[in-house]
């Protein structure tokens, strides 16, 4: 059974090709565009210092917000850390206890019924076994088949 459509050798939908190029088309437009806008605007900021000052203060304070921005995500993230911990610590472990002692119980009592129920089963049969093959040996009685 194959499970890639190119390998079954099914054709790719048409129309899902189409729509793929002109996302990949729309894409390198915007790149090529977003670099221009770049280009253009490095060209005049060399040609006027008032504006490069300007541009490089408020590059400056952006750059501040977002050092702020993520601390704040930082600590939210040390935050819920600790919540997690503190969940795995009250809460999974006492869980994985219970299982474990439920486990041991289980060994316990697989333990006992091997020992009390299963074995003498296992030996009285083994017993009646063998006093049928002497019989059978002897004579006296016959097996049915």
């Amino acid at each position: 059974m194959v499970y890639n459509r190119r390998m079954a050798g099914k054709p790719v939908n048409p129309q899902r090709s189409n729509r793929l190029r002109r996302r990949l088309f729309l894409f390198g437009a915007v790149l090529v565009l977003l670099l221009v806008a770049v280009g253009i605007g490095l060209f005049l900021l060399s040609r006027n210092e008032a504006m490069t000052s300007t541009a490089r203060d408020i590059f400056l304070i952006l750059l501040a917000l977002e050092f702020m921005v993520v601390g704040v995500a930082v600590i939210v993230l040390a935050v819920q850390i600790a919540r997690l911990t503190l969940l795995l610590e009250m809460e999974i472990r006492p869980m994985l206890e219970n299982a474990n002692d439920t486990l041991d119980t289980l060994r316990g009592t697989t333990l006992f019924l091997s020992e009390s129920l299963v074995e003498p089963v296992v030996k009285l049969q083994s017993s009646l076994a063998a006093v049928q093959r002497v019989l059978e040996v002897l004579g006296l009685f016959r097996k049915s088949d």
